[in-house]
């Protein structure tokens, strides 16, 4: 950090080089819990969304039944049960499986992915099954078997109509990592925290972080509307 920039900030008692690296390293772990979350996620959602879809229900219900915990219990419980609860299974503090999960973090991962998998499944499954009909039965005229229907029909017309959804889970997920500080990981709630109890000034902590979770907002929203409009360029009307 600039010598310059320090002296300034050392002029006040909240605002000092020491807790904006503070802030950093909140904001740090919180983007990196959140992007790890998403991309474990949506990489198991992908093909629970299309085992979703089967109508064999020994296939597509216990995937029902997944989504439906998930879905139907608060993420903050969800979180407690992993975090307290990996440490109560029998032999696997011997494990090296331990050496993993007795950090908070990788709890706190796992939980947030399971339960934006469970989110991301369902919205990947509704944009799925709305495929209009007449896509499908082209597909089958040109002699596409079903993976090739999916995979070159399906999935694509697909990831256009569920793009608007997807974006509000993410933004749902980056809003959510603020109960992270609750298992001890320092995120950007944490760090506020750990600011306010330093200090007894609430509103300059927790606005400062506010201003901050708008701030990625406003970023993911931005960087989702340019996708939404790549994807649906076919869609725009032709200029001579």
């Amino acid at each position: 950090m600039p010598e310059f920039i320090a002296q300034w900030l050392n002029q006040n008692e909240i605002f000092t080089a020491m807790t904006i690296m503070e802030y950093w390293n909140g904001l740090v772990n919180t983007v990196q819990l959140v992007f790890l979350s998403l991309v474990i996620g949506l990489i198991c959602a992908v093909p629970l969304a299309i085992l979703r879809t089967v109508r064999n229900p020994f296939v597509s219900g216990p995937v029902w039944l997944y989504t439906y915990l998930f879905r139907g219990t608060p993420l903050l419980i969800q979180l407690y049960i992993i975090y307290y609860g990996l440490a109560q299974i029998p032999g696997i503090q011997e494990t090296f499986w331990w050496e993993i999960f007795r950090e908070p973090f990788y709890p706190a991962l796992l939980a947030f992915a399971l339960n934006t998998a469970a989110y991301t499944t369902e919205i990947i499954r509704g944009a799925i099954v709305s495929t209009p009909h007449g896509e499908i039965e082209a597909a089958k005229a040109y002699g596409m078997n079903w993976m090739m229907r999916m995979r070159r029909i399906v999935l694509p017309s697909a990831a256009r109509r569920a793009v608007q959804a997807y974006s509000n889970e993410v933004i749902f997920m980056l809003h959510s990592s603020a109960i992270a500080s609750v298992v001890t990981i320092v995120d950007l709630t944490g760090a506020a925290r750990n600011i306010y109890s330093r200090f007894y000034a609430p509103f300059d902590a927790f606005i400062f972080v506010a201003l901050c979770y708008m701030a990625l907002t406003f970023i993911l929203v931005f960087a989702f509307r340019k996708l939404e409009n790549h994807l649906l360029k076919h869609q725009r009307p032709v200029t001579s």
